[in-house]
C-alpha cells in the first residue's frame, strides 16, 4: 500500500515537468494582447525567458501584438503563426539603450532595436507572420551626423551570436537599418520577404564582420542599400554564399562597403535578379536605383576571392561599380589610421544588365593603390548612350578621399566600361549594346598593367575605335577590331 502511494506521488511530481519541458510557449498565455493597442513587451519577454530555461518555441499566434524591445536568450525560437504580426511600439521610451562589449563604427549612436540578441547562441526567428517596426513613427529631425541616426531603432540587432537562423518571415518598415548582424558566426537567412521604405537609412540587411553565412531565396525591396556587406569592426566578413534572390533598392542592390575596416574574403554571389523597386518615392537614392552591384574598399581592409555570377541587373543607373579609394575613416576615434586597402582576385561573369543612365560602369583604383587581378567575362550590357560631346581629352578626377558611389565621377569617357589604376585585368566575351548614338568608345583603359581584352562585341555603335587604351597602359588586346553587329 505504501509502495503504491509512493508511485503516485512520484508520477504527480514528474508529469507536470514532462508536460512543460520542451513545450511551446504561446505569448497569450503570459498576458500578451492581440488587440494592436496594448504594449505586451513584458508578457512576450516572459515567454522568451521561459523558453530559454525550459526549451520549446515562443509562439506568436494570429493577431496584432505591440511591443518594445525584446531580448532573445540562448536556445530561443520565435515562431510566427499565419497572420501573426509583431508591431514595434511608436514610443521611443519602449526601446531601452543597449550596448555591446566591443568597438565598432556607430557604437556612439547605435543603441536601440525592436529585437536584440547579444552574445547568445542557437536562436531562430521563423514562421508565416510579420515583424513590422512601424519606423515612420521616428522621423529624422536633423541633417547633422551622427545625430540624424539617433533615436531610430533597428528591427533586428544580432551581435556576437552563433548559430542564427532567420527563415520564411516577413520583415517591414524599420526606423533605421532593418537587420544588423555583426560579428556573428554560422548565420543562415532563408526565404524571408522584406519591404523597407519607412524611413531614411532603410537598408535591407547588413552583414558586418560575420563568417560562415548563407543567404538564399530572399525577395526584398529597400529604400537604401539591399544585401550589404560591411566591416565596421576588426572582424573580416568571410565565407559567405548568396544565391537565388530577387532584390530591389533605391541605392545599391548588392553592396560591399562603405565601411571596410577589416574587409571581405571568400564570397560567392550567384543566380540573383536585381529589379526596379515597387516604391516610386525614393527617400534616399533614385526610384530606379543607383547601382546594381557595388564593390568598395575605402577605409583600409582587404577584398579578395570574390565570385559573382549569373546576375540580371534591370534598371539602376549603373549596373557595376568597383572602387578602391582612400577615405581612410577610422572605425572609432581612438583606432589607428587605416592604410590604403586592397582589392584582388575578383571574378565577375554572366551579368545581363540594362542601365538607365548614360554614366557607364567603372573599375577604378588609385595611383598608390591599384586593383590587382579582376576578371569580367560572358556579360551583356545594354547602354542608353545619347552623349554627343567629345570626351577624348577629358581628364577624370581621382577623388580618392570621396565617399564611393557609382555616380561619383559624373559622366565617364566610355559608354560601357571605364577602367583605371588596375594591374592584371581580363575582359572576355562582353557585349555592349548601345541604344542611342554616342560619341564615346565602349571601353577606356587608363593606367592598366597586364591582362587581356578579347572577344568584345558592340551593337549600335558607329565609332571605329570602340576600345581606347591610353598610352600609360600596357595589356594584351587580342581583338584589334571589335565586332560591330549594328
Amino acid at each position: 500500500m505504501c509502495y503504491m502511494k509512493l508511485i503516485k506521488i512520484l508520477l504527480l511530481a514528474v508529469i507536470p515537468f514532462t508536460h512543460t519541458y520542451g513545450a511551446d510557449h504561446n505569448i497569450t498565455f503570459f498576458g500578451a494582447k492581440a488587440d494592436g493597442i496594448t504594449v505586451s513587451t513584458k508578457a512576450i519577454q516572459k515567454a522568451i525567458d521561459e523558453s530559454s530555461k525550459r526549451g520549446g518555441r515562443v509562439i506568436i499566434p494570429a493577431g496584432d501584438f505591440i511591443t518594445g524591445t525584446l531580448f532573445l536568450k540562448d536556445n530561443t525560437t520565435l515562431f510566427f503563426e499565419k497572420n501573426a504580426r509583431l508591431l514595434g511600439s511608436k514610443e521611443l521610451s519602449d526601446y531601452p539603450k543597449t550596448t555591446v562589449g566591443f568597438r565598432f563604427f556607430g557604437d556612439t549612436w547605435v543603441y536601440q532595436s525592436l529585437i536584440i540578441a547579444h552574445n547568445v547562441n542557437n536562436i531562430t526567428i521563423e514562421g508565416e507572420g510579420t515583424i513590422d517596426g512601424q519606423g515612420a513613427a521616428f522621423p529624422v529631425t536633423t541633417k547633422v551626423k551622427p545625430d540624424r541616426y539617433r533615436n531610430r531603432p533597428y528591427l533586428l540587432w544580432i551581435a556576437d551570436c552563433k548559430n542564427v537562423t532567420v527563415k520564411n518571415i516577413e520583415l517591414r518598415s524599420s526606423a533605421m537599418w532593418l537587420q544588423s548582424y555583426i560579428r556573428c558566426e554560422k548565420l543562415r537567412i532563408d526565404g524571408i520577404r522584406v519591404f523597407n521604405h519607412a524611413n531614411k537609412n532603410n537598408d535591407l540587411m547588413d552583414i558586418d564582420g560575420c563568417k560562415d553565412v548563407v543567404i538564399t531565396n530572399i525577395v526584398g525591396d529597400a529604400d537604401d542599400d539591399g544585401i550589404t556587406f560591411k566591416s565596421t569592426t576588426d572582424r573580416i566578413s568571410e565565407n559567405i554564399v548568396v544565391s537565388n534572390c530577387i532584390l530591389s533598392s533605391h541605392c545599391n542592390a548588392i553592396k560591399f562597403g562603405t565601411e571596410s575596416t577589416a574587409g571581405f574574403r571568400n564570397v560567392v554571389i550567384t543566380n540573383c535578379i536585381i529589379r526596379k523597386s515597387a516604391a516610386k518615392d525614393a527617400k534616399t537614392g533614385f526610384p530606379e536605383g543607383i547601382c546594381g552591384i557595388a564593390l568598395e574598399i575605402v577605409d583600409g581592409g582587404i577584398m579578395e576571392n570574390i565570385n559573382i555570377s549569373n546576375i540580371v541587373v534591370d534598371g539602376p543607373r549603373v549596373p557595376l561599380f568597383v572602387r578602391l579609394g582612400n577615405r581612410a575613416r577610422k572605425h572609432y576615434n581612438e583606432a589607428p589610421q587605416p592604410p590604403i586597402g586592397s582589392i584582388s582576385n575578383i571574378n565577375i561573369s554572366g551579368i545581363t544588365a540594362y542601365a538607365s543612365s548614360p554614366i557607364g560602369c567603372s573599375i577604378t583604383g588609385i595611383f598608390k593603390g591599384k586593383i590587382k587581378g579582376i576578371s569580367l567575362s560572358n556579360c551583356r550590357f545594354a547602354c542608353p548612350g545619347g552623349i554627343s560631346e567629345n570626351m577624348d581629352n577629358v581628364i577624370m578626377k581621382e577623388l580618392e578621399e570621396l565617399y564611393p558611389e557609382s555616380t561619383m565621377f559624373g559622366l565617364l569617357p566610355s559608354y560601357g566600361l571605364y577602367v583605371r589604376h588596375v594591374n592584371d585585368i581580363n575582359l572576355d566575351n562582353i557585349v555592349f549594346e548601345l541604344k542611342q548614338e554616342d560619341s564615346r568608345p565602349a571601353i577606356v583603359c587608363d593606367d592598366i598593367t597586364g591582362g587581356n581584352i578579347r572577344n568584345i562585341t558592340t551593337i549600335g555603335a558607329k565609332k571605329k575605335a570602340e576600345i581606347r587604351i591610353l598610352d600609360n597602359s600596357c595589356l594584351l588586346y587580342t581583338s584589334p577590331s571589335p565586332r560591330d553587329c549594328s
